[in-house]
């Protein structure tokens, strides 16, 4: 891996190109990210860089956070995400990241949480059919049989059922970048991305591009 960025999702929209075709769009604010530290294969096990996004009073964060602040002589920030890297010699504690690390054509990808759905059924969380709705069927929207009696007299794990939908670590991949901002630090990447407005991203240089 080789670019990585925070960003935060403003929302969607759509632009044209030279065709007159519509291309529906991500807007996402990149930047600005400030390396916060550095690991390498001697100390840590591997290569990796942590960046920096958003500011934040000092007094809101804890001791611990405050203090690896201190240790590299940052401002204190919001958000903190680590990236895996290749090299670590282009990087250095400080450098400041923005918009500018990427470009038009470049393929990324983007991990986020998705939006919370709350307690769901069988239909709306794994897409099953309901039942008949009329002539007193009393089947309708339930999950329907369990598919054991006495042997195995238990539910086998996996059972698609109701349950808590969301809220999930979710990464897209091979999305497009379709146009770079660099006065506003704004990415426009083709498609969805996984969260509500105001949600944090990880994105990076895709690996299977």
């Amino acid at each position: 891996m080789k670019k990585a960025l925070i960003g935060k999702k403003v929302g969607m929209t759509q632009i044209f190109d030279e065709k007159g075709k519509v291309i529906p769009v991500t807007v996402i604010e990149v930047g600005p990210c400030v390396v916060a530290q550095i690991k390498n294969v001697e100390t840590d096990g591997y290569n990796a860089i942590q960046l920096g996004f958003g500011e934040m009073k000092k007094n809101k964060i804890t001791k611990p956070q405050n203090g690896h602040f201190a240790k590299s002589k940052l401002a204190v920030k919001k958000y903190l995400r680590e990236f895996r890297v290749d090299e670590i010699k282009n990087f250095k504690v400080g450098d400041e990241l923005n918009a500018d690390v990427f470009q038009e054509g470049d393929r990324i990808d983007i991990q986020g949480t998705t939006k919370g759905k709350g307690f769901q059924g069988v239909i709306k969380r794994h897409g099953q059919s309901r039942g008949p709705m009329g002539h007193g069927s009393m089947y309708h929207r339930r999950p329907g049989s369990m598919g054991a009696c006495s042997t195995p007299s238990r539910v086998f794990k996996g059972k698609k059922l109701p349950g808590h939908m969301g809220v999930t670590t979710v990464t897209i991949q091979n999305l497009d970048v379709v146009k770079v901002d660099l006065d506003k630090n704004i990415l426009l990447v083709k498609g969805s991305v996984p969260g509500v407005k105001g949600a944090i991203l990880k994105i990076k240089s895709s690996v299977k591009a």
